[in-house]
């Protein structure tokens, strides 16, 4: 069943689909997680029903212009149908290709991407049975480090990505953002109550110099 959805910033709505993988308060925290520069040229790659994109322009509508990239074409129309809710189409375009096929067509494009990926190794025996669920939650089809590679050849020199993953895969995401000439700039945890942290969220630099602020914990 189709519905419309509140993101509860700037009037925006979204289409989601009950059958379909439903977005998570992880887009949500990394929309607010990543900082904006006046006319950035954004893309959000696994973009899928486009939610972190819309929530990122309704806080800051300065944003020049933000690309969807989503291989699974359900997800892929229902942020073609989103844009057209919000009359945002001189904004935003959504694209139905793969993320490692985006550094080829759009290289060195962007000042600004931000992902929510998936989390799950393939073999982390954490597989869905759906196909469509498992693609958005596990690597079946977008390895890390393929992720990273596109990222840094669709990033302009001194251009940002902001990620969202889980936390005990912190050292996987800084080693292959600093093997693709990215360096890590912003660190925040995200834990859920009283417990450890579940997630990360993380900012890199095209080219940046090392250091890195870590920010104050957040629950979630």
């Amino acid at each position: 069943m189709l519905s419309i959805e509140e993101l509860n910033v700037s009037n925006i709505k979204v289409y989601q689909q009950d059958d379909l993988y439903h977005f998570t308060s992880d887009a949500v925290l990394l929309a607010k997680f990543t900082s904006v520069k006046k006319n950035d040229v954004v893309a959000d790659f696994c973009s899928g029903s486009g939610v972190v994109g819309f929530y990122l322009y309704g806080l800051s509508p300065e944003i020049k212009s933000v690309d969807f990239f989503e291989m699974q074409p359900t997800l892929y129309e229902l942020s073609k149908k989103s844009i057209e809710l919000n009359g945002l189409d001189q904004k935003f375009t959504a694209h139905n290709i793969k993320v490692q096929e985006v550094n080829k067509l759009f290289n060195e494009k962007f000042s600004l991407i931000v992902c929510n990926p998936p989390y799950m190794k393939t073999d982390s025996g954490l597989m869905d049975e759906r196909e469509h669920i498992a693609m958005c939650k596990n690597e079946v089809y977008l390895p890390l480090k393929e992720l990273i590679f596109s990222v840094s050849r669709s990033l302009k020199f001194g251009g940002r990505v902001n990620m969202v993953h889980r936390a005990d895969r912190l050292i996987e995401v800084v080693y292959e953002m600093k093997k693709n000439n990215i360096e890590p700039k912003k660190l925040q945890f995200v834990s859920g109550g009283n417990k450890e942290p579940y997630l990360f969220l993380i900012e890199g630099v095209k080219g940046g110099k090392s250091g890195i602020k870590i920010l104050s914990s957040i629950k979630n």
